[in-house]
């Protein structure tokens, strides 16, 4: 499967996890990404797991323009992110991310880790909704092409970690 990134510079039933989509990529920390301490600053966490986030959609097969032409824009309208240890420049992360909920939002969880020796560094999750684009009201469930999307799929179709280049 190839998988496009587009870089920028009520009860809810879960399924277990392993049955929802998840995403993976490796960011290696640029100089422009850290600040006059040698860390990352704190703001770039958000973009990686926007990073990440629009490699999970890509794999649903339901990226931010699908979601326009389908009528519905999703909004994040609640980020929660905790940081534990300080990415530094050069640093390899993982980056993941994991749909926790889909049937009346799009809930993903998020973790970053060093990939040299597995130290978490943050975590989060994004809440967003589905609004529609013609009346610009806020759905109280996630669309029908959205939910078909995430029930059609197939676990196990994952390739792998991806690179950015």
């Amino acid at each position: 499967m190839v998988q496009f990134l587009s870089f920028l510079g009520a009860v809810v039933r879960e399924p277990p996890s392993e049955t929802l989509p998840s995403a993976e990529m490796v960011v290696e920390v640029p100089f422009y990404d850290v600040d006059m301490l040698g860390i990352v600053w704190h703001g770039h966490y958000v973009k990686y797991f926007e990073q990440v986030r629009c490699a999970l959609l890509d794999r649903i097969g339901y990226d931010y323009l699908t979601m326009k032409e389908t009528g519905y824009v999703w909004p994040v309208v609640e980020l929660r992110l905790k940081y534990m240890a300080p990415a530094r420049f050069g640093e390899r992360l993982n980056v993941r991310a994991v749909l926790k909920e889909y049937e009346y939002r799009m809930k993903i969880g998020y973790e970053i880790t060093d990939t040299d020796r597995g130290r978490r560094l943050a975590r989060g999750t994004t809440i967003q909704v589905a609004v529609s684009v013609e009346t610009g009201e806020m759905c109280f469930g996630s669309p029908e092409v959205f939910r078909k999307k995430i029930e059609k799929f197939q676990p196990g179709s994952d390739t792998g970690p991806v690179h950015p280049p």
